[in-house]
């Protein structure tokens, strides 16, 4: 995905699409994430698309949940969301580091090698 360890790094015009398209792919992704956590909220527990929004959306930013869920299958579908959210946090995170770290390690190597 990345340009191996023997080249030159690509240029910062490069870099900076690269860091776009990881951009766009995180907010797509916590997009769908939002979409799916509010289909959830509007299903199991009969709550507006607003309410359903605010839930997703807190629990997304690691707040938790403003409304308790009342059914058992909410509950489950809170919990199950809580644990993918924690996780999605982890992996965008990831995702946007990503090519920052690679950059600067990229560049390191390149200048110890002689580049």
């Amino acid at each position: 995905m990345y340009e191996p360890r023997g080249t030159e790094p690509i240029s910062t015009r490069a870099f900076a699409l690269r860091v776009a398209r990881h951009f766009g792919f995180a907010l797509g992704l916590l997009a769908a994430s939002l979409a799916a956590g509010m289909g959830g909220y509007m299903g199991f527990e009969q709550l507006r698309w607003r309410d359903a929004f605010l839930n997703s959306a807190m629990l997304l930013g690691g707040m938790g949940p403003v409304d308790d869920p009342i059914s058992d299958g909410g509950k489950l579908f809170a919990g199950i969301y809580a644990l993918y959210a924690g996780l999605l946090f982890i992996f965008v995170l990831a995702l946007m580091l990503a090519p920052i770290v690679h950059r600067i390690l990229h560049r390191f190597h390149w200048e110890q090698e002689g580049g």
